[in-house]
């Protein structure tokens, strides 16, 4: 996420309008509003639209050698498009309330559902901008929902009374539909067994008679002369054991 605005709390402007330079600190996920659309003329695709709020902490460094440390807010924007699928099925359920009625109500449909999952970024660089009106697209602050501003001690500064200062984040980020699906699984009687299991081999029958019964193990002796590549995770699971 390259070049984001960073809008600083108010105590910070003056701060950071006699700044020399700015150096990356810290930066928290604070919330990440998501929205899922269907695709018009692509059944079975959604995009997912994604708004991250992180809470960033920088270095602004004066004319002291001691930085000041200065916090704010950047906000990024990001669409995806997935296949989920289709479906037009409605779904009702009863949900029970704790001292409320328990009414039959209409759950939804079986479409699918965004999820993210994001750790929190790591500041690779931030630089100070003048304010010359070259980017106006990003001059004002975007809505801020109420819970993401009491992270903030103090009201966040969105005008063009100072210069601007532009993060640059890394985050690894996992986007996903999920849907409910159905499953179809075998159900069997439980049976009472009619006979008794001996659990082994007949206590009557001589060791020996069926120790010669056993095929002599070859490959053992003579190991093969190309080994065949695990293909499952179980064989290759084991296939590492083997090899330690």
């Amino acid at each position: 996420m390259e070049d984001l605005r960073f809008y600083p709390r108010l105590q910070y402007v003056d701060t950071i309008n006699h700044a020399l330079s700015v150096k990356g600190g810290s930066a928290k996920l604070l919330h990440v509003f998501v929205d899922v659309e269907p695709v018009t003329f692509n059944r079975g695709f959604y995009t997912v639209d994604m708004r991250f709020f992180y809470q960033v902490t920088l270095q602004a460094y004066l004319s002291c050698p001691v930085p000041v440390t200065v916090e704010g807010l950047c906000v990024f924007d990001k669409r995806v498009l997935l296949f989920g699928s289709e479906g037009s099925a409605k779904v009702f359920s009863s949900e029970f309330r704790a001292g409320g009625l328990d009414p039959q109500y209409l759950r939804g449909s079986n479409l699918p559902v965004a999820v993210v999952e994001a750790v929190d970024p790591i500041v690779l660089e931030a630089k100070l901008v003048e304010s010359c009106g070259c980017r106006p697209c990003d001059s004002d602050l975007c809505e801020v929902p109420s819970f993401v501003s009491s992270f903030f001690d103090g009201e966040l500064s969105s005008g063009d009374d100072m210069r601007r200062v532009y993060v640059t984040l890394g985050q690894f980020s996992i986007v996903r539909l999920e849907r409910d699906s159905q499953l179809l699984i075998p159900v069997y009687d439980y049976c009472m067994p009619e006979k008794e299991c001996s659990g082994g081999a007949d206590p009557g029958q001589d060791p020996c008679g069926l120790f010669r019964n056993i095929g002599f193990p070859v490959g053992e002796f003579f190991p093969p002369n190309t080994v065949s590549r695990p293909e499952t995770y179980e064989e290759t699971k084991n296939y590492c054991r083997c090899c330690q």
